[in-house]
């Protein structure tokens, strides 16, 4: 089945959401000044942009150099985001955050690790983004829609932060919840989706 570039960004939207960043992402904005905030809010992004791009361009050189095939890497990916949406649902979402006084440039690290890897791209994006990128089968228009798809996140993620603290407010803690569970619930049937489509190529009269 060919996938649309709606199918990619929902199925990024729902692992690589930053919800779990924002409270330690805006405990330490709140400190900076407007330049500091905006470099790093940058820093951020463009960290989460590198990982969802490196996992489209490398991720099946990857697997190929550990003789790993896409059906039991979307197996293995499919039980990951099972447990992180499981996680997801299970999960409450903390408002408040606390960190030691850093110097700015040990701040901007921060921004790396963990707030872009792995709290907003974690293993789950990489997961799904390295599946994604197997099923397009080297097609241009195909990879061209991931790519659009990957673009459009990384904007999605900017925006969140960026604008974060207006989302905190007018969602509170019940509302950050619900996305919470809403997230969740869609990277569980993506999980599960995963792994029905590795069981189907390893065991092909296993589903009928």
């Amino acid at each position: 089945m060919e996938m649309s570039f709606q199918h990619y960004l929902l199925g990024l939207f729902a692992v690589a959401n930053n919800l779990p960043a924002i409270p330690l992402y805006l405990s330490i904005a709140s400190e900076l000044t407007r330049a500091e905030r905006n470099r790093f809010c940058f820093t951020v992004t463009l960290t989460a942009f590198i990982t969802m791009a490196l996992a489209m361009m490398a991720g099946s050189l990857i697997l190929n150099f550990f003789e790993i095939s896409i059906s039991a890497f979307r197996i293995a990916g499919g039980i990951l985001l099972v447990i992180s949406g499981l996680n997801m649902e299970n999960s409450k979402v903390s408002l408040t955050a606390t960190h030691d006084k850093q110097s700015f440039s040990e701040i901007i690290s921060v921004a790396v690790i963990p707030i872009g890897i792995p709290l907003t791209t974690g293993a789950g994006t990489i997961s799904t983004v390295i599946l994604f990128a197997g099923a397009t089968h080297h097609s241009p228009a195909l990879l061209i829609k991931l790519g659009a798809a990957i673009i459009a996140m990384t904007l999605i993620i900017y925006i969140s932060f960026r604008y974060s603290l207006y989302v905190l407010k007018y969602l509170g803690h019940n509302g950050m919840n619900v996305l919470t569970k809403v997230f969740g619930l869609i990277t569980l049937a993506l999980g599960i989706q995963f792994i029905l489509m590795g069981l189907s190529t390893s065991f092909p009269g296993l589903l009928k």
